[in-house]
């Protein structure tokens, strides 16, 4: 079902969009295999060296325009985005990656903030020599990298899709601010969770006009009373999709549909201002 609703936006955005200037290009990527110059569409699945003695892992398939880089959520490797990977590769171009500390990319030291991540984002479009424009998918904490990117990148970024990106919690209990602490063990990316969301949530308005889907799950009742925090409770209670992290980002006008499941209850909705 994620596949249907995420192959569906793109899409329409991949038929909207028109190719955006200041593309990255770099020199050439260091693989698994040693030194190798990608080109544009070369199958490119291995380690790129970003700085010295540390690289990401990347992978990309398919070809066309825009390229489709997608952002895997907290903790989450490139192969959380498998179920997508083969349907978006068809239409155009797709990569996905391992952020710092994850998957087979190398380790990073800690706290690491969006400039962090959004540096080494833009070090590895470069090194890869991947080319823009990008459409950037984001999901959950994602999100907010890739919208640290877009307004650091603005004339590179065709557009945005966030795949569950929720608004930041305002007041955070003091488990959340224990458990994403980027000193807590348990904290494999060593992220300063909360102070990213903050900086891309603060940013959202300067973005500029860049077209934004936006795919979400509407939580029932049940499941906003479940909730353990009362600042979650009352974020999922507030906000329907389209006023969510990602349409507030691009600061632009929406149009929402529905896109129905077939095999589950739940009902995915896509909001996209184009």
């Amino acid at each position: 079902m994620r596949t249907r609703a995420l192959a569906a936006a793109l899409t329409v955005l991949v038929g909207a969009l028109a190719a955006c200037g200041d593309g990255a290009t770099s020199p050439a990527a260091k693989t698994d295999g040693g030194s190798a110059a990608a080109s544009s569409y070369d199958e490119l699945d291995g380690i790129v060296e970003i700085e010295r003695d540390r690289g990401l892992y990347v992978r990309c398939t398919g070809t066309g325009s825009p390229t489709v880089i997608m952002e895997g959520g907290d903790d989450d490797t490139s192969d959380s985005y498998a179920f997508a990977e083969p349907a978006i590769s068809e239409v155009t171009r797709a990569c996905v990656y391992d952020r710092a500390n994850l998957g087979r990319s190398d380790p990073a030291p800690g706290p690491r903030g969006l400039a962090e991540l959004v540096g080494d984002l833009e070090q590895l479009l470069q090194a890869a020599k991947i080319p823009g424009p990008y459409l950037l998918v984001g999901t959950s904490g994602g999100g907010y990298i890739t919208a640290g990117y877009a307004y650091a990148h603005p004339r590179q970024v065709a557009g945005i899709v966030f795949v569950e990106v929720p608004a930041p919690f305002r007041n955070p209990p003091r488990e959340i601010v224990e458990d994403t602490d980027p000193d807590n063990p348990a904290n494999v990316e060593k992220r300063d969770y909360l102070q990213v969301e903050k900086d891309a949530w603060n940013a959202r308005e300067r973005i500029g006009d860049i077209p934004v889907t936006i795919i979400t799950d509407e939580p029932s009742a049940a499941t906003i009373r479940e909730s353990p925090f009362p600042s979650e409770r009352r974020g999922c209670g507030a906000t329907s999709p389209p006023r969510r992290a990602g349409s507030r980002s691009a600061h632009a006008q929406s149009r929402s549909w529905w896109i129905p499941a077939t095999r589950s209850r739940r009902r995915i909705r896509s909001s996209s201002s184009m």
